[in-house]
């Protein structure tokens, strides 16, 4: 099975270990590799990828051998192999996918003898403070960071953090994986290459996802493999923002929305006859009209014209292929 090892940060990059509080060797050792494959008609294929690489951290979980990870990695994925810090391969099983927050959890098919990192909290942290990114390889992919922004993601394809985290210099291969306070605990795990506005000039960014949001429903992703509330409506619009106005620039074919009659460039204006300004006040307005199948009350402009839509929203995961559970 082929590692992350065709690149290495610079030197001057890398975390230096006798500069940090924590041994950063030992927690090297709690990350790993993960490659998924996914069948080619899986419904994340065209935008993913049928083949998906990426960083996991193993995880505390009643003595289970459980990873962490970007969910996207691992969505849909009929086959999960785990590369440890001692270069075994070992089978895993996709246990997990939350898509409130974006984390996966995978279950390892066998003993990765790899210690759990330990949690922190996000809470704390701020802008300026250093921090480490950890990804499978060793100090060669680790990378010395700070954290830059602690702000509201709102995502295109339905998807909103309250507060995610966002660090420079970047993480080359982030998804999946972790960043460490300066106490070497785990407070996020990496999902995205963003471009942000600091000091005024525009640069790139990891977004992480802080740890603080699996907390609350890490028991029943490992019991259940979701969380135990009622999945959020789902419609299966990409949106954009333009001049307080969402946009909506793509549609999945015979998704909710799609089905509706909502049209490419309709600009959604109200959910249920609440005015929304924001792509991120569109998501709250929309998942706060009840679970998914509640139908939803769009009022968009089509040209000069608004137009009310009723769409009877649906759950994310019946579009998903699903794992089987082991």
């Amino acid at each position: 099975m082929a590692e992350i090892k065709s690149w290495t940060l610079p030197e001057r990059l890398r975390p230096k270990p006798e500069l940090l509080s924590f041994d950063i060797d030992a927690a090297l050792r709690s990350m790993v590799q993960l490659r998924a494959e996914i069948p080619e008609d899986a419904f994340t294929a065209t935008a993913l990828g049928v083949e998906r690489l990426g960083h996991g951290v193993v995880i505390e979980s009643g003595g289970r051998n459980v990873v962490l990870t970007i969910g996207y990695l691992i969505a849909e994925a009929e086959s999960i192999w785990i590369t440890t810090h001692d270069h075994r391969v070992v089978a895993g099983h996709g246990l997990a996918y939350d898509y409130s927050t974006g984390f996966g959890l995978v279950q390892a098919l066998g003993s990765l003898e790899a210690p759990p990192l330990a949690r922190g909290s996000a809470a704390a942290l701020e802008v300026g403070h250093e921090l480490t990114v950890l990804g499978h390889g060793g100090l060669p992919h680790s990378l010395s960071t700070r954290l830059v922004a602690k702000r509201e993601f709102a995502g295109y394809w339905e998807y909103l953090l309250e507060e995610a985290l966002y660090t420079a210099p970047v993480h080359p291969l982030w998804g999946g994986s972790a960043l460490l306070d300066s106490g070497g605990l785990l407070v996020g795990i990496g999902s995205l290459l963003v471009q942000q506005q600091i000091q005024n000039r525009a640069r790139d960014a990891n977004l992480f996802v802080p740890i603080d949001t699996l907390e609350p429903v890490l028991d029943d992703l490992l019991r259940y493999g979701m969380a135990a509330q009622p999945p959020r409506p789902w419609l299966g619009v990409y949106s954009t923002e333009e001049s307080e106005r969402i946009i909506i620039a793509g549609l999945i074919a015979s998704g909710p929305a799609h089905e509706a009659g909502i049209s490419l460039g309709d600009a959604v204006v109200a959910v249920a006859g609440a005015p929304v300004d924001s792509i991120a006040n569109f998501y709250r307005a929309l998942w706060s009209q009840g679970p998914a199948g509640t139908p939803i009350r769009l009022t968009v402009m089509r040209g000069e014209q608004p137009v009310d839509i009723v769409v009877k929203s649906s759950s994310r995961l019946q579009h998903l292929k699903q794992p089987q559970r082991h």
